[in-house]
């Protein structure tokens, strides 16, 4: 998390105090915005530019809430990066890397500038289009499947040693509610269940006719093998390359179901790795 830097925005003609920034990249985006790339630039009515954007979040002197979009990607990296190393890292983009300075904020951000009014959107008479808005996550759909599969990703350790090669047999889902993956022995087993024939045969086509970019992603993971984020209509799926898959379901509110190596899946993860979008 950013600290409280002061930065001229010309479009929100006032100095933005920063309290954090995100990436959005074809590698590297708020999935919570979209299934893929294009999607979540078409969420902040931006153009899916090939080199991506950084997304300072702040407020003005007022208190406001503004996102204000640059196309120094590189600067929002390594800010992001300072900051997850604990240190200070003063993110002043140059005026002229400003390509839009959007009113509200499309993420949830628990932090406020000190010395100023608490946050709010800005009013008519300042924004020319209605504020950004972080997705609605209070009920499961899109946008809280795709935070459940993030905080997988995240707490890949933590959800696997929960599942032991018995559980691909007798269980059929672990609760993302709770991050308890218990076994559940009245659900249908994860290679026999509907929804994940359909994940594995749509994640197939995808090798075929590659999707949207973002669609599949991959990302450092210990050892030789990689992180695999997979996203479809409906769907969601996590994985490893040398291990298992975590696949989330809108139909199935609050449910991970598991998907053990066996024949198909370590070729299928393969293929994707080597198509699949990573970090530059």
């Amino acid at each position: 998390m950013a600290g409280t830097d002061e930065v001229t925005v010309a479009a929100a003609d006032d100095a933005l105090y920063v309290l954090t920034a995100v990436l959005l990249t074809p590698a590297q985006f708020p999935s919570v915005l979209g299934d893929d790339y294009p999607e979540a630039c078409a969420a902040l009515e931006l153009a899916p530019r090939a080199d991506g954007y950084g997304l300072v979040l702040g407020q003005d002197g007022d208190g406001a809430r503004w996102t204000v979009v640059i196309d120094d990607v590189s600067l929002v990296a390594v800010a992001i990066a300072s900051w997850d190393c604990g240190m200070e890292y003063d993110l002043s983009p140059d005026e002229r890397t400003v390509v839009a300075a959007l009113p509200g904020w499309p993420l949830a951000v628990a932090v406020a500038a000190p010395g100023v009014p608490a946050p709010h959107d800005p009013g008519p008479d300042v924004a020319e289009r209605a504020p950004l808005a972080p997705p609605d996550t209070s009920n499961w759909g899109p946008a809280q499947r795709r935070l459940g599969a993030d905080e997988i990703a995240l707490q890949w350790a933590v959800w696997r040693e929960q599942i032991g090669d018995a559980d691909f047999l007798a269980a059929g889902s672990a609760s993302a509610d709770t991050g308890d993956a218990e076994p559940d022995g009245e659900k249908d087993t994860p290679k026999g269940h509907r929804g994940v024939r359909r994940v594995l045969a749509e994640a197939h086509a995808y090798v075929d006719t590659p999707p949207p970019l973002g669609r599949v992603r991959s990302s450092f993971a210990p050892g030789d093998a990689r992180t695999l984020r997979a996203d479809g209509p409906g769907w969601s799926m996590v994985a490893r390359t040398d291990d298992i898959a975590f696949v989330l379901l809108d139909e199935e509110p609050g449910e991970v179901l598991p998907i053990g190596r066996g024949p198909e899946l370590p070729g299928l993860l393969e293929a994707l790795d080597k198509m699949a979008v990573r970090p530059s």
